[in-house]
C-alpha cells in the first residue's frame, strides 16, 4: 500500500510531466572547442522522467510541451515516440530563420580531473512561450492521471512558464492527482529574469501546490530560502543537514508530504560516490552508498526521480522506493545520454545489492 494517496482506478496515464524539450549536443570527452562531431540526445528535465517511467518501468506516461514543425522538431518527436511517451503538444511553425526553436544544450562529459561543461542556446525557445490557458487541463486530467510532475528548469525559462505550472498543479489536485516538483535551481537560467530573488518568489508559489518535493540541501536553501542546519560535515553524503531542514520545509509548506534528494560526492568526472535519501510523512529511508564509474552524469538526478516515483506508484515501501531511485539513477550514468537505457530487472537487481559480474 502506497504511503501517498495515489489513485488506483482505471487511468489513461500513470504519469504526466510538463516541461520544455531540448536537444543536447554531446562531443563526448572532447571539449567543444576541439570537437569534430557530436551525438544528439533528446532531453528535458521533466521529459526524462516520463521517458524513464515508460521505457524502463513500463508505465503509461505523457509529456505536455511545445513542438516546432521543422527538422529538429521532427527528430525530437521521433525520439519521444521511440520511448513510448504520449505527447500533448502546442505546435509552433518555424519561420525558417530564427525560430521559434527547440532549445540547444551543449554539454561535454569531461574526463578525470577535467569537469563537464554545460552551456545553452535557448534563444526564441518555443517551450518558454507557453503560458496559462494553452492546455485544457480539465480535459487531460479528466481522462485519469495518477501523478503530475514539473521542475525548476522549466519554471526559469520565462515569465509565463511558472504560471502554467501552477495552473496545471491546481487542476491536477482538483482531479486527485499527486503532484511533484524538482527544484533544480540553476543560477545561469535565473540570472536574466531576476536572479535569486525571482527564483525564490517563483518556487515558493509553486511549492504551495506540491505533494512531493525533489531537491538537495542547496536547492532548499537557495530555491526556497530555507535556513540551512549548522551541521559540521566534510561529506556531501552526510544526510543530517538535509533531514534537519525537513521540519522547516513542512512548517512553511504543510502540503508537502515527501522530500527526496540524491547525495553525490564527486571525486573526479568519472568516479562518484552515490547515495540518496527520502523523507515521507515522518518516515525516512537512506540508500546505501556505492562508487560509480560514470560515463555521462547528465540526467542522473532525473533517473533517481524516475525510480523513486515508480516505487511510490507501485506501492513499494519507502526503503524500496529510494533504492529503486538510487539504482536507476546510478545505472543511467553508466550510459551516454539523458534518458534511460536500463531494464527493470537490472534496476531491481542493483537495488537489492547486485554486482557488476558478467551476465552469461
Amino acid at each position: 500500500m502506497s504511503l501517498l494517496n495515489i489513485r488506483n482506478d482505471d487511468c489513461q496515464l500513470d504519469f504526466l510531466s510538463l516541461g520544455s524539450l531540448i536537444h543536447r549536443l554531446d562531443p563526448g570527452v572532447i571539449p567543444f572547442r576541439k570537437a569534430r562531431s557530436v551525438d544528439i540526445h533528446v532531453s528535458g528535465g521533466e521529459y526524462n522522467v516520463a521517458a524513464g517511467l515508460a521505457d524502463c518501468f513500463g508505465l503509461k506516461t505523457g509529456i505536455a510541451s511545445a513542438m516546432v514543425d521543422y527538422p529538429i522538431g521532427e527528430l525530437v518527436e521521433s525520439r519521444i515516440k521511440e520511448m513510448g511517451v504520449q505527447p500533448f503538444f502546442k505546435r509552433f511553425e518555424h519561420n525558417g530563420v530564427d525560430g521559434p526553436n527547440i532549445a540547444t544544450v551543449y554539454s561535454d562529459r569531461g574526463y578525470g580531473v577535467r569537469p563537464p561543461v554545460v552551456f545553452y542556446n535557448r534563444a526564441n525557445e518555443a517551450g518558454a512561450m507557453l503560458k496559462a490557458g494553452d492546455f485544457d487541463w480539465d480535459e487531460i486530467f479528466g481522462r485519469g492521471v495518477r501523478w503530475f510532475h514539473s521542475g525548476g528548469i522549466y519554471a526559469a525559462l520565462s515569465g509565463s512558464t511558472s504560471g502554467l505550472i501552477i495552473e496545471a498543479m491546481k487542476a491536477a489536485q482538483k482531479h486527485g492527482v499527486i503532484t511533484s516538483f524538482d527544484l533544480n535551481y540553476r543560477p545561469k537560467l535565473w540570472a536574466p529574469i531576476g536572479g535569486l530573488e525571482a527564483a525564490q518568489e517563483t518556487f515558493r508559489a509553486i511549492v504551495e501546490n506540491v505533494d512531493v518535493l525533489l531537491g538537495n540541501e542547496e536547492d532548499l536553501q537557495l530555491g526556497l530560502g530555507i535556513k540551512g542546519q549548522d551541521v559540521e560535515s566534510s561529506s556531501k553524503l552526510d544526510t543530517r543537514a538535509f533531514l534537519g531542514m525537513i521540519g522547516q520545509v513542512t512548517d512553511e509548506f504543510p502540503n508537502v508530504q515527501a522530500v527526496a534528494t540524491t547525495l553525490r560526492e564527486v571525486e573526479n568526472s568519472n568516479r562518484h560516490q552515490w547515495g540518496a535519501v527520502v523523507w515521507c510523512k515522518d518516515e525516512q529511508a537512506i540508500s546505501p552508498v556505492r562508487e560509480l564509474g560514470v560515463i555521462d552524469r547528465i540526467g542522473g538526478g532525473d533517473g533517481f526521480a524516475t525510480g523513486l516515483i515508480y516505487g511510490l506508484l507501485d506501492g513499494r515501501s519507502l526503503d524500496e522506493a529510494v533504492r529503486l531511485g538510487w539504482a536507476h539513477g546510478a545505472l543511467l550514468t553508466t550510459c551516454p545520454g539523458d534518458t534511460t537505457m536500463a531494464k527493470l530487472h537490472e534496476v531491481e537487481a542493483f537495488a537489492q545489492g547486485g554486482s557488476a559480474r558478467v551476465q552469461r
